[in-house]
């Protein structure tokens, strides 16, 4: 069976003891200094500031990057009640996002089908995250883990947990992996 193209980002699904995720998340700030839209599901890092009130600010991750991840986007709140309303966060608007930054949280990604697809011996490893197009659409995300830079190098952003068990998803292309960040800014002690 093939599996389909679906490319959503970070998806929570639980926590590493085995709770399920019950869409605990934070409130952080996005600046207009972030020209990227950003989608449900994308990875976000602290950016080092904040809005007057003191809420922590966040901007998009750097694929492949040595950065701490604070975790993905699950929802997108608007900065005034009268603002459009759309389904993703516009480019250079202020703004906050809602983000799922447990450091014990396990996600599904997409693998990005590039290259030899990941295999059941690459459990374990780590790899780094490749960036993908958002759907302004179905606001989703379109970051996949980068299946060619598995390995076992201590600064991939991601840990490579298992395959999703489901009827619908197989190891080989686009398959749907579970994953930590292996690179936590809440777990890095020199402060990010």
């Amino acid at each position: 069976m093939a599996n389909g193209n679906a490319a959503r980002g970070l998806v929570p699904l639980r926590h590493k003891n085995g709770a399920p995720y019950n869409g605990a998340c934070t409130r952080y700030y996005v600046g207009t200094g972030e020209t990227n839209n950003l989608f449900v599901g994308d990875p976000v890092i602290v950016s080092g500031s904040g809005d007057a009130a003191g809420v922590p600010g966040v901007v998009l991750a750097t694929a492949g990057a040595t950065n701490y991840l604070t975790g993905a986007i699950v929802g997108i709140e608007s900065l005034t009640p009268t603002a459009i309303l759309t389904n993703y966060h516009v480019g250079a608007t202020a703004g906050y996002v809602l983000v799922a930054d447990d450091p014990d949280l396990v996600f599904e990604i997409q693998e990005d089908g590039l290259g030899a697809p990941l295999a059941v011996t690459d459990i374990s490893e780590n790899a780094d995250l490749i960036a993908g197009s958002g759907s302004t659409y179905t606001g989703s995300s379109g970051w996949q883990l980068d299946s060619s830079t598995h390995g076992t190098g201590a600064t991939k952003q991601l840990r490579i947990l298992g395959l999703e068990q489901r009827p619908d998803n197989a190891i080989g292309i686009y398959g749907k992996w579970l994953v930590e960040i292996n690179l936590h800014s809440q777990r890095n002690a020199t402060g990010v």
